[in-house]
Parts: C-alpha cells; sequence; structure tokens
C-alpha cells in the first residue's frame, strides 16, 4: 500500500519511488514479484499515469525494477540494492551531522538523542499494510 503524502515538497514521482524502494528492500515486494501497471496504480493513488510511469522510469534506471516487452515490470532485488540504499542514508546522516555542527550541536548529543530514541516506532500510527 502507498500513501502519498500531498505536504511533503518533493515532487510526487518521487515519493513513490521512494516508498516501493522501501517495500522492495524490506522484502515486502518480493523478487521477480509483478508490479502494479502504470494505468492501474495511477487510478487506485488518483495521480496522472505519466507520473506512475516516470517513477517506474527512475526504479528501472536504479535497478530496482526491470521491464518485460507486453508483460509489465518486475520487480530486481540483489543485495547491491540494500548497500545502495544504506549510502544514501549514511550521506543524509553526514549532511545531518554536518548541520547540527553549524547550529551548535554536538555529536555526542545527537548521539545520544539517537540512543534515547532507539528501538520507538517510527510510524505510530500503523494499522496494517505498509505505511511508509
Amino acid at each position: 500500500m502507498i500513501i502519498l503524502d500531498y505536504k511533503d515538497a518533493r515532487p510526487i514521482y518521487e515519493q513513490v519511488v521512494d516508498k516501493f524502494q522501501k517495500l522492495i528492500l524490506t522484502g515486502a515486494l518480493e523478487p521477480n514479484t509483478k508490479m502494479p501497471s502504470v494505468r492501474s496504480l495511477a487510478v487506485e493513488l488518483s495521480i496522472n499515469p505519466n507520473t506512475i510511469q516516470r517513477a517506474y522510469s527512475e526504479l528501472e534506471r536504479e535497478g530496482f525494477i526491470y521491464t518485460v516487452k507486453g508483460r509489465g515490470n518486475f520487480v530486481a532485488y540483489d543485495e547491491s540494492l540494500l548497500r545502495y540504499r544504506k549510502d544514501e542514508i549514511y550521506r543524509k546522516l553526514e549532511e545531518i551531522v554536518r548541520e547540527a555542527g553549524e547550529i551548535g550541536i554536538s555529536r555526542q548529543e545527537l548521539s545520544a538523542y539517537l540512543e534515547g530514541t532507539a528501538g520507538e516506532d517510527p510510524v505510530p500510527n500503523f494499522q496494517g499494510g505498509f505505511l511508509l
């Protein structure tokens, strides 16, 4: 299940890409599973099919899905995708640490904060399915 956040500053196609990446990396979408068709997903999310097509193109470019002519799009998973996503998260963390340092937050303070929130559910309103 994909839920879009219309308050998010990112374009909708980027949100769709991010949600599918998470579903693939967590194993919710298994390798070689058929992806929803562009039209059906566009109808389900009430967005333009071109937006879904753009998201699928980006997912394919990044290696998360592959296309079979006349059959549709399928999940393509391997360990390098997980490594890619981890590297992306580490880059974001480095940026956050840099920004925090600029306003006077020490690494120790950040570490203490993270240790204090470890184990908490990041999505407190989870009610079945995948809310990402």
